[in-house]
């Protein structure tokens, strides 16, 4: 019994070590060859999102949308990859341990 709870402590260490890493982790998704450009923190936060004059075209407001629709999917993306990479040693493959957001 002492051991399993010493396995807990590790592992909630553990855990907490790699939450602060994703929460100090920032992440960019491009879209459009870099005229979008989304920075988000590991935890899905977006933090910036940076868009070049020359996708601003009043009379095409649809694409700008979709460029920054697609870069922020592509930031999101990152994030995961992030959280699986930091999480996965740390949970053991077991599901985020049904824990919201991993």
């Amino acid at each position: 019994m002492q051991q399993m709870l010493k396995q807990a402590q590790k592992m909630q260490q553990q855990l907490a070590k790699a939450q602060a890493e994703l929460a100090e982790a920032e992440l960019t998704g491009t879209a459009g060859g870099g005229l979008v450009t989304v920075t988000v923190a590991g935890t899905g936060e977006v933090k910036s999102i940076k868009i070049d004059a020359k996708a601003v075209d009043p009379e095409d407001v649809e694409t700008l949308e979709d460029l920054v629709v697609a870069a922020l999917h592509n930031a999101a993306e990152a994030a995961r990859e992030l959280t699986e990479r930091k999480m996965g040693p740390v949970t053991g493959g077991m599901g985020g341990l049904g824990l919201p957001g991993f």
